[in-house]
């Protein structure tokens, strides 16, 4: 009786196109522990930024990536599983919550990530790359392609570990040093769909979804959470200052209003129709991970525009720093970067009018470092307006357009 129930659970394991394509309970529980741990990464880096000390300036830039990816990268790691499983599957449940709880004791270790505890950031990360494709196996033996690809991720991501883990018992640059080389590996690997040498080739993607439309949703649902975590970041700090000024409060408001401006960018019009472009393409696997790099850049932007909006709001007049700047204007920049490769694979176009928004927030830069940091954050606020505004002109009185995806 038990090796029954175990073969019909094997057979139901993987997602039918005529389940939920909403995300169901556990995904958005384990999405409120992202905007935690986003907020976090904010939270480790702002200090660095503002200190004395021009080297931990620049060096807090990096600092931002080393731990912003690796969460995000298990945050996509977690959407293509329950992409590629039923929701209704216990073991699939039992997964997400572990992946929650990861994340949140990967959270609790990045005020002192590269000082201490880097055990507490590291071991959660490789005990749930490498542990959830070895736990999913048994439930593949009548699956084999898929089986064989969460066989490669089980061995590319324990290479990795190796690194990941030799990094967690140093301290310092050495750390951070071994940590950019080991989350480099994991996206590397990432992009040649852990392909392993002498094993033959791959017989199945591992951006294959088993529902066209759940991914891009979780994509979109990632952008609002990254959204949500910079609101929450700026209004928690803002929150603390018992005599705000008029400049601080000038802050909170351009703050809020990008926000605002970065969905609208966003949203019109390729991440309203990503489900659309999908399901349009000759190659779905390949574009829903050219997709999720897209969305990775725009992230890291957002984290970058919650870090500098701290910045102001701690110092919004006197003398700009350029490392300030960096993040100020960079990270609209970033974002738009990210919004330019969407827009390419989404109608297979380059979206001018985004690429001139960097190059203004470009030349924007020397002379907004001889001014105060609350204007630096207006005139990068008035360039994604100048985006916005573009957009809605290129859309009046034409109807929506309909994806044509560049695979």
């Amino acid at each position: 009786m038990g090796r029954t129930s175990e073969s019909a659970q094997a057979r139901d394991v993987l997602r039918g196109e005529e389940e939920s394509r909403q995300a169901n309970f556990l995904e958005l529980f384990f999405d409120l522990v992202l905007v935690f741990a986003l907020i976090g990464v904010v939270s480790r880096v702002v200090p660095d930024l503002l200190s004395d000390d021009v080297r931990l300036r620049w060096l807090s830039l990096l600092y931002t990536v080393v731990l912003a990816l690796p969460l995000l990268w298990l945050w996509t790691t977690t959407a293509y599983i329950t992409s590629r499983f039923s929701p209704g599957c216990g073991r699939i449940q039992v997964l997400v919550l572990a992946s929650a709880f990861g994340l949140l004791i990967m959270s609790t270790s990045l005020p002192y990530a590269f000082v201490a505890h880097g055990g507490t950031f590291a071991v959660p990360y490789v005990l749930l790359q490498v542990g959830r494709p070895l736990l999913l196996l048994p439930l593949l033996r009548e699956h084999e392609a898929v089986r064989a690809l969460y066989t490669r991720l089980a061995i590319g991501f324990a290479v990795s570990g190796v690194v990941w883990l030799a990094g967690a018992v140093v301290y310092g640059p050495y750390r951070v040093a071994l940590w950019s080389v080991a989350i480099t590996m994991d996206l590397v690997v990432a992009r040649f769909n852990w392909t392993i040498p002498g094993r033959g080739r791959r017989s199945t993607s591992a951006w294959a979804m088993t529902s066209t439309r759940h991914l891009p949703e979780r994509y979109q649902q990632l952008l609002l959470i990254a959204l949500g975590e910079t609101v929450v970041s700026i209004g928690l700090t803002y929150t603390h200052h018992h005599h705000s000024t008029l400049a601080e409060t000038t802050a909170l408001v351009i703050t809020f209003l990008s926000s605002v401006l970065l969905w609208r960018i966003y949203f019109y019009r390729a991440g309203q129709i990503l489900a659309e472009a999908v399901e349009a393409s000759t190659n779905p696997a390949l574009l829903g991970q050219r997709i999720g790099a897209a969305h990775v850049f725009m992230v890291l932007g957002i984290v970058f525009i919650a870090a500098g909006s701290e910045d102001v709001l701690a110092h919004p007049g006197g003398h700009t720093r350029a490392a300030w700047l960096a993040v100020i204007l960079g990270g609209p920049a970033l974002f738009l970067f990210g919004r330019i490769r969407l827009e390419r694979y989404v109608f297979d176009r380059l979206a001018v009018r985004r690429l001139v928004g960097i190059g203004v927030l470009a030349l924007l830069a020397l002379p907004l470092y001889f001014g105060p940091p609350l204007l630096a954050t207006f005139a990068a606020a008035v360039v994604l307006l100048g985006v916005a505004l573009a957009d809605a002109r290129k859309a009046a009185g034409r109807p929506p357009e309909a994806p044509s995806p560049s695979t």
